[in-house]
């Protein structure tokens, strides 16, 4: 075991590999490689695996593995949204595999400003370019700010906290995580009761913007259905409740069948592009909980390929929000 596989756990592990079932001579496509503990397994099972990671950093780490299995692992930078063109070059994958969220590593280095428990600059770019997240916090609007804290962080405070950013960046910008930490808690409290950190919510909904994960992880779900062999499966784990909520509605939507209602028109007969994988929602065990904290509230869905053709996507199913778009609000 390397250095990197110790700072990070895989979450549902023999889970996510019973669900995948990788068998010699496949191909895998593992579209959050992190520290590679998805795809060592798979590739011990005699898979082969396409790995994808938006970080650099982690795709230079995983070089020794790519020798390691010199042939069966091929490593690629990138989102995952773009799995299909990545199935251009590497084949119809048997099998996709998503870990959704940011990677521990990324959290234990301060200098990516993910968490205010080790202070760094206000970054939280997965892919190291692009906007920061002390670009948003900095530029956008206070009514903006506070639709992002509300909905992607589920803030109840988050009128407040934006008004409180916006009054104070005229005189002091902030630019490291521990600033705007301390100037949340200063203004809202911290209740003893309540055990996590008053700034939690709004770090998390200021990193899903800054990386547009939701909008990634709608995209990685439609780019996987148009690839995925038939009988190939895809599984998903997620661990808050919006990630959740997208991939059970995609995989409602897709193993779905009808022809309308018997009072309109009859339509074309809609077929089911997905069979679920089990009766569900898999969680980790209590003993995987106790073991690895950061595992508490993920969930693992998963679905098997029919024969039938891509479905046409309907992105409204997913309620995603009108959130300001940065690039046009950062030029005003």
């Amino acid at each position: 075991m390397t250095a990197s596989d110790d700072r990070h756990i895989p979450v549902l592990l023999d889970e996510v590999i019973t669900a995948l079932q990788p068998q010699p001579g496949e191909l895998i496509i593992d579209g959050t490689f992190g520290a590679g503990g998805y795809t060592r397994r798979i590739l011990e099972t005699g898979a082969s695996v396409t790995a994808i990671d938006r970080d650099p950093s982690a795709i230079e780490a995983g070089r020794a593995m790519e020798k390691e299995f010199a042939g069966r692992l091929t490593l690629v930078q990138g989102t995952f949204s773009t799995l299909d063109q990545v199935a251009l070059l590497a084949g119809a994958p048997d099998g996709v595999v998503l870990d959704i969220g940011v990677s521990s590593m990324q959290i234990d280095e301060a200098e990516r400003g993910f968490s205010f428990q080790k202070d760094g600059p206000l970054d939280m770019r997965m892919s190291s370019s692009g906007p920061s997240a002390a670009d948003v916090v900095n530029r956008l609007k206070a009514g903006d700010l506070a639709r992002i804290f509300n909905f992607l962080g589920e803030e109840r405070h988050a009128g407040r906290i934006a008004r409180m950013i916006e009054k104070r960046r005229a005189s002091e910008p902030f630019i490291r995580t521990r600033d705007l930490a301390n100037a949340i808690e200063a203004l809202v409290g911290r209740n003893p009761k309540v055990p996590i950190h008053p700034a939690t919510r709004v770090f998390q909904a200021l990193r899903i913007f800054v990386n547009d994960e939701l909008g990634e992880l709608v995209r990685a779900l439609h780019a996987a259905e148009r690839v995925l062999k038939p009988s190939g499966r895809l599984v998903v784990v997620t661990f808050h409740s919006l990630e959740d909520r997208i991939v059970k509605r995609f995989f409602a939507d897709r193993s779905a069948s009808g022809g309308g209602s018997r009072h309109l028109p009859q339509v074309e007969q809609r077929l089911a592009s997905f069979t679920p994988i089990g009766k569900g929602i898999v969680a980790p065990s209590e003993a995987e909980a106790e073991r690895n904290p950061r595992a508490r509230s993920a969930k693992l869905r998963g679905g098997v390929r029919t024969t039938n053709p891509p479905l046409a996507e309907d992105h409204s199913i997913y309620g995603l929000p009108n959130l300001p778009a940065f690039q046009d609000k950062a030029r005003n």
